[in-house]
């Protein structure tokens, strides 16, 4: 039979002769480990992931929510004050949605379990079904989120291809449908700040103003999609509230570049955030005791947010060192994203290939490109590496 490891809950190690009740929680999370295991994020107590066959660290840059809770998250997430979310009364989460609620200049906000339902219960909560709704072709909402907003709201999808996904009022306006009783009618427009599938590119403020103001001037709601406002916040120096002003609802998402295991917030008008919170309901998002999840991101409110600007750092470092001919990054690297454009045909595959067999992750990102994103568990010396893998690829086969 295999050992059981006795710093688990459930071992017989604990249920026969381990502490107190009230103290088990915290044996499995600081238990000292090799300190050369320890990247930023690892947990004392998990083994660091690792190549295929074992023999070196894994640098994981498929995505900024690969991270795992630093051991002080871990603490918070234990300790929270806990209630019941689904009856309104969990302290934690109350104590995350005002928190979050004035940080982005809004009325109120709601907890939810993902940016993805974070978007849906807000498209939700603006719209009818049969309406219309516009908003850029690689937007989130459109590319990642399963045809969501027709499966659940009965919505008319009108996607606008901007240059480097930076949409502006009169693209907006081009793809409005007119007021005519043939026509699904214009009820919401969604933007996406940063915005993933651009390379995570800031979506300049004059732009949001702009599209805003036209908007609401015709009838219309605005949401931002802001899973990744918090790199917008960092490198523009505009607040989050500058940032939300102009839109009527805003989403931000705490396992995306900051560190938490799970969670987003939706953030708009109390009229709005209380129809918001019946479409969660409908969604299965009630919770119960989620304040043990909402702890983790007030932490990385308070911990993580700051530390951000080490992620694009990284992100152009990977950029410069890139010295290869067949690998190009064709976008400005304003953040935490670098899209590599790869030559030959199924060249991203290969490339995938030859990085994971030298232990490093990424994502094929559509035909020919490879994504690659740093994050608070990457290190400077893990982009080096990186860069010298990526320089040594033999290129796609003929």
């Amino acid at each position: 039979q295999p050992q059981r490891d006795p710093h688990r809950l459930d071992s017989p190690a604990h249920r026969q002769s381990g502490p107190e009740p009230e103290d088990r929680f915290f044996v499995p999370f600081f238990k000292p480990i090799n300190p050369g295991h320890l990247r930023a994020g690892l947990q004392p107590g998990m083994a660091p992931m690792t190549s295929r066959d074992n023999s070196f660290p894994l640098i994981d840059l498929r995505s900024d929510t690969v991270t795992r809770p630093v051991p002080g998250m871990l603490e918070a997430m234990v300790r929270a004050e806990l209630g019941d979310d689904v009856w309104g009364d969990d302290p934690t989460v109350n104590r995350l949605q005002e928190v979050v609620a004035e940080r982005l200049g809004k009325e109120a906000a709601l907890y939810v379990p993902s940016g993805t339902m974070g978007n849906q219960c807000a498209l939700g909560a603006l719209t009818a079904p049969g309406d219309q709704i516009v908003l850029e072709d690689g937007a989130h909402i459109y590319r990642y989120e399963a045809g969501a907003p027709a499966l659940l709201s009965g919505l008319l999808v009108t996607c606008v291809k901007a240059p480097g996904g930076v949409l502006d009022w009169a693209q907006v306006e081009k793809a409005l449908n007119p007021d005519n009783v043939h026509c699904a009618p214009p009820s919401v427009v969604c933007l996406e700040n940063t915005h993933n599938h651009a390379g995570g590119r800031i979506l300049p403020q004059a732009n949001v103003l702009a599209i805003a103001d036209r908007a609401h001037a015709r009838g219309l709601r605005v949401h931002l999609d802001g899973a990744r406002l918090w790199h917008a916040h960092v490198e523009t120096g505009l607040s989050l509230a500058e940032l939300a002003a102009p839109v009527d609802t805003v989403s931000v998402c705490f396992s995306k570049a900051l560190g938490a295991p799970v969670g987003s917030v939706l953030a708009g008008d109390k009229a709005t955030i209380a129809r918001a919170h019946r479409f969660r309901k409908i969604l299965g998002g009630g919770m119960r005791q989620a304040g043990l999840l909402a702890a983790a991101c007030l932490y990385a409110l308070d911990h993580h947010l700051a530390r951000l600007v080490e992620d694009p750092a990284m992100a152009r470092a990977l950029r410069d060192g890139l010295d290869h001919p067949g690998l190009k990054v064709n976008h400005p690297v304003e953040t935490n994203i670098v899209i590599i454009d790869v030559a030959g045909a199924g060249g991203d595959k290969a490339l995938l290939d030859h990085l994971e067999s030298n232990g490093v992750l990424g994502v094929g990102f559509g035909t020919g490109r490879v994504r690659l994103m740093p994050h608070l568990e990457i290190s400077p010396a893990d982009i080096a590496r990186a860069v010298a893998i990526l320089n040594s690829f033999p290129g796609a086969p003929a």
